[in-house]
């Protein structure tokens, strides 16, 4: 019976689960490249003097965070996805609790449909990761960083750490989310599917605030650390901002709403706006979970660029440009995973709003107003997600550079700024506008008849 629950609801929720299997293949695309990149430095046939610049600069410690801060993030991002989709068959997990089904079957089918994502999931990832790798090592040669003996060389050691990885982050993900409906009662669980969850409880709350303040006293600790040390001991401090955040979202997103009422009245229209704002309020637990990558995205990018460029305002003197590349590379792979999690994320969601969108066709709003509405709900979960980043971005920053310029304050180039601003709303649109012009071409009566 497990078996058939689950096929049934990848057949049902088939469109949901690309975006955690997409997240999932660029985890695995990224890990693998980090663990076959690291075998070919090591096994290159190198002099000792080679080996020892190779290894005692920024190389070898790249290597050691780059793969660790890949799997930590993995971990983050697909539980985040996987917990999702399995939130979104509440009212199916129900029904089937209603005709008998035990919790434990349906924490069961919960981790079947992960396994059965993840592991194809992997291995697709495993050969995107062999190209990755092999675009790596060449762009380390070219910049000078290694030495024309290293080469890259695929390492089939990388599938099964990959697959384990991925399969451990997905299934702990979905048995979580599956908790709260395979214990409810049916009546219960269907009440809930049908007007949203209720508030957040007190072990939630009380544990995002314990992240956000052990992420601020994380940071005062590691702004005692030499530059080097507390640049990579930052991106684990900036993983407990952000889980913070993700675990406050629903309070977070529902004042913001609050404060940006009167604004979005003001500037989209009172119909248009009251419905945005009141839409956001409702989906405040799912829109959540696509704040922890957003934030991380743009949080890591304020860190990472703000370090060089403060350094260089306040010195005088700009950081040595193999250093800089190295950095900027890595956050930039970092970012662009960060970010494909967000957006897949927010696809998600979009994708099951498909009917309440049809809904309020139905009820007399044309395409355009439906694509006004979402406009402003994508406005402001940027704003939210700019103004999140930004706080955990200084919340990390502020101890390091009063402790190595002196400053409290980060100096942000004007075109950096406006670039990372630019590169959030690109995200923001696609992830919600794009899908949102995509599920309003069909007639609405369709969708709406039409069996989810």
């Amino acid at each position: 019976m497990t078996s058939g629950i689950t096929l049934q609801a990848l057949r049902r929720h088939r469109w949901a689960f690309l975006g955690p299997a997409a997240t999932q293949t660029i985890a695995a695309t990224v890990i693998s490249a980090a663990i076959m990149a690291a075998r070919s430095m090591d096994t290159a046939p190198l002099t000792k003097p080679q080996r020892h610049n190779l290894i005692s600069p920024d190389v070898g410690a790249m290597n050691g965070v780059f793969i660790g801060s890949s799997v930590y993030m993995s971990i983050l991002l697909v539980g985040v996805a996987m917990n999702l989709v399995i939130s979104r068959q509440t009212r199916d997990i129900a029904l089937l609790r209603a005709v008998g089904a035990t919790p434990s079957r349906i924490r069961r089918s919960a981790a079947l449909q992960a396994a059965i994502v993840a592991l194809p999931s992997s291995v697709l990832g495993y050969g995107l990761g062999t190209l990755a790798g092999a675009a790596w090592i060449s762009a380390l040669r070219s910049h000078g960083i290694l030495p024309p003996q290293v080469t890259f060389h695929p390492d089939l050691l990388a599938l099964p750490i990959v697959a384990g990885i991925e399969l451990a982050t997905s299934v702990l993900g979905s048995l979580v989310a599956a908790i709260r409906p395979a214990r409810s009662r049916p009546a219960r669980a269907l009440t809930d599917s049908a007007t949203g969850r209720p508030r957040i409880g007190v072990f939630r709350t009380l544990l995002g605030v314990l992240l956000l303040a052990g992420g601020a006293v994380l940071a005062g600790i590691i702004s005692k650390l030499d530059a080097k040390n507390a640049g990579d001991a930052a991106f684990f401090v900036m993983l407990a901002l952000c889980v913070g955040v993700g675990m406050l979202g629903p309070i977070l997103l529902r004042a913001i709403v609050g404060l940006a009422r009167p604004l979005a009245t003001a500037l989209g229209g009172s119909g248009t706006a009251e419905i945005a704002t009141d839409n956001i309020a409702v989906l405040s637990r799912p829109l959540s979970g696509a704040l922890v990558p957003l934030v991380l995205a743009i949080g890591f990018a304020i860190v990472k660029v703000s370090m060089h460029t403060t350094a260089a305002h306040v010195t005088g003197s700009a950081d040595a440009a193999t250093d800089v590349w190295l950095d900027y590379a890595g956050t930039s792979v970092y970012c662009a995973f960060a970010a494909s999690a967000a957006l897949n994320t927010l696809i998600t969601v979009m994708a099951g709003r498909r009917r309440a969108l049809a809904v309020t066709r139905l009820a007399g709003a044309d395409r355009r107003r439906i694509l006004g509405i979402v406009g402003v709900e994508a406005a402001i979960v940027l704003g939210t997600a700019l103004a999140l980043a930004t706080g955990v971005g200084l919340v990390t920053l502020a101890p390091m550079l009063h402790s190595q310029f002196h400053t409290w304050l980060p100096y942000m180039p004007l075109p950096y700024l406006f670039a990372g601003i630019l590169s959030a709303g690109v995200v923001v649109v696609g992830g919600m506008l794009v899908p949102a012009a995509l599920l309003s071409r069909r007639r609405p009566i369709e969708v709406v008849m039409a069996v989810e």
